[in-house]
């Protein structure tokens, strides 16, 4: 488990202005369960698959907080590349698509929950220190993400359900920031990580035995970075990338077609 020390709590001393420096982080772990990605055939509607989780903690000592201050100490999460692809044989594909980050409008889309922006979420995720208080603060944040998402085996714009699905490539990259957060944001430290789903399906197969796991089976582990990345502004409000995101029809022949806009 990475071991970060920039500063001694006894070092600490009540300052009109919380400074970087004076914020300790003692520990950052981040990590995605070493388990292969499990594939759910219980439908004959659609396909599931549920990835194994990515988390991340953190350790972190906040100096005495100022009269009149609230600072908010937490994980905020922000998609920087998706590609999500759903083949039908040789008709066509479904594409799960954002489209200002595909087009390079934007480096980056918000992961919030879509509620505790600019938050990934509000309960392990973040804590909350009002002023004033005398003492330093001993914090614990974390958070978990995977993917657990619904393909039909039947091509999404037919009327027909017949199973024609027949591959599934998913490979999707994340920036998630430790920050603090008062009238000025502090970031902390900074993980990389990714998360990539390859299936390989025969339609033609009965229900529970069409899908197998391709590629690797377990994924690559994240990355701590040894320097802190800038936080987009697309990272911090909305949409988040669920709100945002386009399920396109991708024909072999004819024009893309929109199945599902962006809310």
């Amino acid at each position: 488990m990475p071991l970060f020390r920039f500063l001694q709590p006894s070092n600490l001393t009540v300052s009109p202005r919380i400074r970087r420096e004076n914020i300790v982080v003692y520990e950052v772990s981040a990590s995605i369960d070493q388990c292969p990605t499990v594939i759910e055939e219980n439908s004959p509607i659609v396909l599931r698959y549920k990835t194994p989780y990515f988390r991340a903690s953190a350790g972190i000592v906040m100096p005495p907080v100022p009269r009149n201050e609230t600072w908010v100490v937490g994980w905020i999460q922000a998609c920087t590349q998706m590609e999500f692809y759903n083949t039908y044989g040789d008709i066509g594909m479904s594409s799960w698509e954002l489209p200002e980050l595909r087009e390079g409008r934007v480096k980056a889309i918000s992961d919030s929950d879509g509620v505790s922006y600019p938050w990934y979420g509000n309960t392990t995720e973040t804590v909350t220190l009002t002023g004033p208080t005398s003492k330093p603060s001993h914090l614990t944040v974390s958070m978990n993400d995977n993917f657990y998402p619904s393909v039909t085996w039947a091509v999404p714009i037919s009327n027909s359900n017949t199973p024609m699905l027949s591959h599934i490539t998913r490979d999707q990259s994340f920036i998630t920031w430790l920050v603090a957060i008062n009238s000025e944001r502090i970031v902390l430290q900074t993980v990389r990580w990714r998360m990539r789903v390859d299936i390989a399906v025969d339609p033609d197969m009965p229900l529970g035995s069409r899908a197998s796991l391709v590629g690797r089976p377990h994924q690559e582990q994240p990355h701590i970075l040894n320097y802190q990345e800038p936080i987009p502004p697309n990272a911090l409000g909305r949409p988040n990338a669920n709100d945002a995101q386009v399920l396109m029809w991708r024909p072999r022949r004819g024009a893309p077609l929109v199945v599902i806009p962006p809310k």
